[in-house]
């Protein structure tokens, strides 16, 4: 373990706040496993090692604790000479998946400016909130995390990621006295009281959606199916990207391709589905549509009468080409930039209300609780109609009555 506990030291990589913001990128909703320490440290189990993560406001500072190694400081030192390693270990690919996850290569400068050129109302909108990146996730971790995304909130997903995780999951190592485990592969989550032991844990009918789809991944497909359908251009760590083919109005055949293949499976719709090909799989023309985006696009695009009055499979469509004929094959990223804009213009609101109201929170939590908001204003009506379809409603139903009655005490 000599040559790998080299990695227990901080590195950096030169990436301004412009170009990457941390804080952002890690907190919008695009994965559920990274965890902010008191001294503003991010780590997460990734690919058999624990990356941590921090930032100034000139470099990316990272490290990697794998298994054996010796429990990691968790503040760079003020000193560039010691913060920093010339180069990494040949046997330690660490930087490479640092680059590779956090999707450093392209120029965000430029893509802003590009969709800035394209849209008055990114324009207006995108520059207060720059250095915002899709990651480059697995995809088995992207599709497991975006279906326990369905009628939930980014607090409980996680909470959800987690347990998931040490449940089921490789225990990778420690930082301090916690404890960090990957992700579950597929077979892990095929035995057949899997989806009993999910609702003892919390997660109600996802439960089911969970051990199905994991059925499916591995016993039902071949090796390697979920990245089979990864955009060639985005491939995996360490693969050669490929020409993805011509750009069309509604996205290129692999996207199509991969996302019909998506709602085959159990607990994936149609917003789901692009969640995974936008994060998971590298299709950036993939506009997942949920009703904070139908909002914005009422608000911003014009949409919302005629034809296109409710969100229906067609305007579902209809967003999608609209965004992709503004913003071209990385629609999806300028879309999630908007998406992240306006997530922060209501949680200023929401701050003066609860100033009004003398009560004090922590940054992070506001753009959380903001998201919790908008998912209640939809949980009662939403789980009457998956109650519909559930053969074994008790966690559901006590969710929903637990909901119905603080609504009723708040009225």
């Amino acid at each position: 373990m000599a040559n790998k506990a080299r990695g227990l030291q901080w590195r950096k990589i030169p990436v301004s706040l412009t170009e990457l913001c941390l804080d952002t990128t890690l907190r919008c909703g695009q994965s559920f496993r990274w965890r902010k320490s008191e001294d503003d440290t991010w780590s997460c189990a990734l690919h058999g090692r624990i990356i941590s993560l921090r930032q100034d406001a000139t470099h990316l500072h990272y490290k990697a604790v794998f298994p054996g190694d010796a429990q990691a400081l968790l503040t760079p030192s003020s000193s560039a000479s010691k913060s920093t390693v010339a180069s990494s270990p040949e046997d330690d690919d660490t930087d490479a998946l640092v680059h590779h996850y956090l999707n450093l290569s392209p120029n965000l400068t430029e893509l802003y400016e590009q969709w800035s050129r394209a849209d008055a109302n990114f324009r207006k909108r995108a520059p207060k909130f720059t250095g915002v990146r899709i990651l480059r996730q697995d995809a088995w971790e992207a599709l497991i995390g975006f279906i326990c995304s369905s009628n939930n909130n980014i607090i409980r997903i996680s909470q959800m990621m987690e347990k998931l995780c040490l449940h089921y999951g490789p225990e990778v190592g420690h930082i301090g006295t916690r404890t960090f485990h990957d992700m579950p592969a597929p077979s892990a989550l095929t035995a057949p009281g899997v989806e009993a032991h999910l609702r003892l844990l919390g997660f109600g009918y996802r439960a089911k959606y969970l051990h199905r789809t994991a059925v499916m991944v591995a016993d039902e497909h071949d090796v390697g199916w979920l990245d089979s359908l990864r955009n060639p251009e985005s491939p995996i760590l360490g693969a050669k990207p490929s020409d993805a083919g011509e750009m069309l109005p509604g996205g290129r055949e692999g996207y199509h391709r991969a996302h019909e293949e998506l709602l085959a499976l159990q607990g994936v719709g149609p917003k789901v589905a692009d969640c995974v090909c936008l994060m998971g799989l590298g299709w950036g023309e993939a506009i997942p549509v949920d009703t904070h985006v139908w909002q914005i696009a009422q608000r911003d695009y014009k949409f919302g009468k005629g034809k296109h009055s409710s969100l229906t499979k067609a305007t579902y469509d209809a967003v999608g080409d609209k965004f992709r004929g503004l913003w071209g094959k990385e629609a999806g990223w300028a879309h999630s930039v908007l998406f992240t804009a306006d997530l922060r213009a209501f949680s200023e609101r929401l701050t003066a209300k609860t100033e009004v109201k003398e009560i004090k929170e922590e940054e992070d939590a506001k753009v959380l609780t903001e998201i919790q908001v908008r998912s209640e204003n939809l949980t009662t009506v939403n789980l009457k109609r998956e109650l519909e379809d559930e053969k074994k409603p008790s966690i559901a139903v006590e969710e929903f009555t637990a909901i119905t009655h603080k609504r009723r005490r708040k009225a």
